[in-house]
Formats: C-alpha cells, structure tokens, sequence
C-alpha cells in the first residue's frame, strides 16, 4: 500500500478552507486504498492550544512540530524551515512514506524539499494560492516589496526542485508557466468537494429566520471571512439599488474577520440598512443553518492579481448546496461559474452591476430549479473528490514506477 505524507502549514482540528481541503484529500485518498499522514509546521501551534502528537482529527493522524517562532524576518523563516524538516526526518524513522506531497506556502515546500533530497523520495508540491499575493489581498504585503519578491522567489525554488507541481486551477498553472517552468511538469487538482457530505437541501429554518427578523422576502447570503479582497463593502453598497427593486430582499452576513468593524460601519449608514444584518462567526455545526436562510449567495470578490488567478471554494460548497450564485467576474470564478447556465456573473467593484445582476437573477425565480441542477451537475461531474483524488494516484505512480522528473502530464 503506497504511503503519502502531507506536509501542511496547518490542518484540522483548526478549521479554515486549507484545512478542509486537506480533510477531503486525506479522506478521499484513504477511500482509494492510500495510506496518508499529515505532519504541520510551528504555525499550527503558535495559532492553536498545545495538542497531542500524533493527533487524531476526524479519523486522520497528524504529526505537530513542537516549539515556537522567533527572530528577526528572514531567519524566522528559516527556522520554521528547518524544525519542520526535522520532524519529517524523526517521521521517516517510525513511518516510512513512498511521497512526500507538501502543500504551500513555500515554508513547507522548501522543508519537504530538503528530506527529498536527503532520502531520495519522489517529492510533490501543491500550490493553492500565491503566499506573496494572498499577503497582498489581506492587506498585511505590498506587491513588489521586498517580502513580496522573497516569498516569490522561495517558491520558484520549490517549484523548481519538485518532482511533480500541482495547482488548483489554470490560473496559477499558466502563471509558472509564463514563469519559465515546463508545462509538463504541472497539473492541476482542482478545488472540489465530498458530494457524500451534501445529500438534500435542508428546508428553511423558519424559527432561525424569524430569530433573525429577515422576513418573508429573498435572501441574499455571505459566510466565509471578511477579507478586503472578497468585496463585501461593494455588496453592502450594492443593496439600496437591489431594495429599489426588490423591497423585501435582505442581506445575511455570517462570519468575521479584519474588515468586520469597517463592514458593520458601512452597513449602519447605508440607506438600505433595516435590510443587512449581521450574524459574526457562528459554530462551524450551526453553519448549515444559515445556509437554509439564503435563496443566493453572493461572492463579489474584487479585481486583483490573487482574485484573478485563484479558485475559492465557497461557491462550490453552495452549488453542492443546492444555492443560486452570484459572483463578480474574475478568473477564479470565471472557471467555476457558467453564466447565466450555473449561476450569475458580475462586474467586479461595481455595486450597480452588482445589484443589476441580484434583481435580475431573483426575478427569474421560475429558473432556478434549472439553474440549481445544472450547478449541481457540474459540481458532481467536475469537483466530486472521489473522483478527483484519482488524479493524485496517477501521478504519485508515475513518480514511483518512472522515476523521472518533470515529467507528469498536467490534468485537464
């Protein structure tokens, strides 16, 4: 049986959409018939309580790199590099893997890159997003600092060494490959999710909506973390237009995050502001419920070089979900979204645009029975994990019978 040790920044039971793509990885990975592990590096414990090691989440084991983070930026860096190198060598002594499939950022790349190396195992490494401009679109970077091209240029080094890339859309695929790295060497898994997990939509949890004064008119939802990036303030600017037509409609926003206080601000002086409510975070058990509430769910993500290249997750989740999307037209969501056939695009940064699309889209209420299967359907045809994950195996065997690298045939 072939063992895969996935190398992580963090993983369950913190809960995040990293996370929960390593949980669908892992377990999708068992139910094909792999062995799998995961070990994470200090920033797991330096955002979580001190936690057993090895660590059984949800059925899966994980191994925790003790100790803490310090230093001036640059050798801070380097030191989670090698703690967490460290750990995977104590691994290899008790548990022996066949791969090593580390995921970024580059910090666990350039760890995982280094006992590839030592050991001479065959080495995968996955990219989920650009770390340099994930930093940009949480307004914690700069693009072009110097940080900027640091964390730019770990990463071409990981990618550079890996035996096989993988990318969770063409974005970021055809991104290094403008960079200079061969198109064969990288593929890409796509953001997916465990249809098993989503059986028939839970019908509207009245008491909760009557709790929460939304009403008997449509419900346009958000829930996911305030980041500026996901445009939430052109949302909130979007409803006066969208209440002019639709007087009944409301807006429910559930999560939080470092523009909840400028967010909350914004809605209270907005004209439409009877008709947004706020929730803040709920228990990740409850989440469903709020679900129920929204006819739609609105992801308006702004314009930018990370929106632009990166697939979110989110509105997978409420496709499976049997909701309507609506979503701003960026490259992310351009390859998850059909126009007007799967869910409904908008112009980013425009909040008229956005509340055209929003009437428009809840004045056609005889299609979306229509618009919700064909979603659905394509959920199921193109991001169900227990089909996905098969892309995985055919590259770890090619690693494991061939030996060569650069040369994994990217998925479609």
């Amino acid at each position: 049986m072939t063992r895969v040790l996935h190398i992580l920044d963090h993983s369950l039971p913190l809960h995040s959409g990293y996370a929960f793509r390593t949980r669908a990885i892992m377990k999708a990975q068992l139910a094909d018939g792999l062995e799998v592990r995961g070990v994470t590096g200090l920033r797991h414990t330096a955002e979580a309580p001190a936690e057993p090691d090895p660590q059984l989440a949800e059925g899966l084991l994980f191994h925790r790199t003790a100790g803490t983070i310090s230093g001036p930026t640059g050798m801070r860096e380097w030191r989670e590099i090698s703690a967490l190198a460290d750990r995977i060598e104590r691994l290899l002594d008790e548990w022996r893997p066949d791969i090593l499939h580390a995921h970024s950022p580059a910090l666990c790349g350039l760890a995982a890159l280094r006992i590839a190396r030592r050991h001479q195992l065959p080495l995968v490494y996955e990219i989920r997003a650009f770390w340099e401009d994930a930093a940009v679109g949480n307004l914690t970077g700069r693009e072009g600092s110097l940080k900027y091209r640091l964390t730019r240029s770990l990463e071409n080094r990981v990618v550079e060494g890996a035996d096989a890339v993988m990318t969770i859309c063409r974005g970021l695929r055809e991104d290094l490959i403008r960079r200079g790295f061969p198109e064969g060497k990288i593929g890409i898994m796509p953001n997916g999710v465990d249809l098993s997990l989503f059986g028939n939509p839970p019908p509207r949890d009245d008491a909760l909506a009557r709790e929460l004064g939304l009403g008997e008119g449509p419900v346009i939802g958000f829930i996911g973390s305030f980041y500026d990036y996901e445009g939430l303030d052109d949302l909130i600017a979007a409803m006066p237009g969208l209440i002019a037509s639709r007087p009944d409609a409301r807006l429910l926003m559930v999560g939080g995050g470092p523009m909840a206080d400028n967010l909350r601000r914004q809605a209270e002086a907005s004209p439409a502001a009877d008709a947004i409510h706020f929730v803040g975070r709920v228990p990740h058990e409850e989440v469903e419920r709020y679900y129920s509430l929204c006819d739609v769910m609105a992801y308006p993500r702004k314009a930018s070089r990370l929106t632009e290249l990166v697939t979110p997750l989110k509105p997978l989740e409420a496709m499976a979900q049997g909701r309507l999307v609506a979503a701003s037209d960026v490259g992310g969501h351009r390859e998850l979204i059909d126009d007007g056939i799967t869910g409904t695009l908008f112009a980013p940064d425009d909040p008229a645009d956005c509340a055209r699309a929003l009437a428009g889209l809840l004045a056609r209420r005889g299609e979306w029975d229509t618009i919700r299967d064909a979603a659905r359907e394509a959920v199921a045809s193109r991001h169900d994990w227990a089909r996905n994950v098969r892309r995985y195996r055919d590259v770890y065997q090619a690693l494991l019978t061939s030996g060569a690298k650069g040369r994994i045939r990217a998925a479609a």
